[in-house]
């Protein structure tokens, strides 16, 4: 897949065109990914980064990355993706302008997008708008019960498995692994410390099973309490792992919420609590 930061980076092709944040790349984002694909020309993604709300001052926890993001999207089929950089002054870009700058300057015949689409100063433009200026324009109708906004309030909750119907795939912790406090090679569970980074959301704080790396994973999202621990880590136990994942990126997906994270009487107790959890991990199902 080829990624643009600015239309001279993309060649001047007919294109179809899926203008969006995308951020989750959820089944709602698919499906107007897909029309793109369906269209016949060479399916292009323009997306943005920083999240537009978040480069007008807002506060929002990502779903994904940028770098996953471009990931999803080019597993769904998506050819080039052009990232734009989201500034205030681009904001204040008027509609007719971004059609003529960045939709004309790449070669775009199709523009597919929600019915909801909105852009440019104001939020002025719109499909019609682009139907009016000779694009091909092929609005997807928005998924009811399915939005970027609810995946959040959902993983907030820790409520994965209904995040992830709305995904199409399970929702995903991701960082570089780090050095940790080690405590859990001493008792038997080694585990993978995630630094993330504070953009993106975490889940709930409790003990979750999933997978990295094609093993099943036992995950703890918190503050280890019963060490007393003040600090969010994210740590991932792969079973039936061998290897050395400092300094690497992993993902790691979260398929089934197992427990609230608590302190126990005394570290056997937490042993005998952490195997139980290993094994709840090997038996969870995937959603999707």
């Amino acid at each position: 897949m080829n990624v643009g930061r600015s239309v001279e980076d993309l060649e001047r092709v007919e294109r179809a065109v899926a203008v969006g944040t995308f951020d989750g790349v959820h089944v709602g984002h698919r499906r107007v990914v897909e029309a793109a694909i369906d269209a016949g020309l060479v399916p292009t993604v323009i997306t943005f980064d920083p999240h537009p709300r978040v480069a007008l001052g807002n506060q929002v926890e990502l779903l994904v990355s940028l770098e996953r993001r471009l990931e999803l999207l080019e597993e769904v089929g998506v050819e080039d993706v052009l990232v734009i950089e989201f500034t205030p002054a681009f904001a204040r870009m008027e509609p007719e302008e971004f059609a003529e700058s960045v939709l004309g300057r790449i070669g775009t015949t199709v523009v597919v997008a929600g019915t909801s689409f909105r852009f440019g100063h104001r939020r002025r433009g719109d499909l019609a708008l682009l139907a009016s200026l000779g694009y091909d324009v092929r609005p997807v109708p928005v998924v009811e019960g399915i939005s970027s906004s609810g995946i959040r309030k959902l993983l907030r909750a820790g409520e994965v498995a209904r995040a992830a119907r709305l995904l199409g795939r399970p929702p995903e912790v991701e960082g570089i692994v780090v050095s940790g406090d080690a405590r859990g090679g001493t008792l038997g569970f080694p585990t993978a410390n995630l630094s993330i980074r504070p953009e993106l959301l975490v889940p709930a704080y409790g003990i979750y099973g999933g997978a990295a790396l094609g093993h099943r994973a036992a995950v703890s999202i918190g503050t280890n309490p019963h060490y007393g621990g003040d600090e969010r880590r994210v740590e991932a136990f792969l079973l039936d792992f061998e290897g050395n994942l400092y300094g690497r990126r992993l993902i790691v997906e979260l398929w089934e919420r197992l427990r609230d994270e608590r302190a126990f009487d005394n570290e056997q107790e937490l042993v005998e609590q952490i195997a139980r959890d290993v094994e709840q991990a090997r038996a969870v199902r995937r959603p999707g």
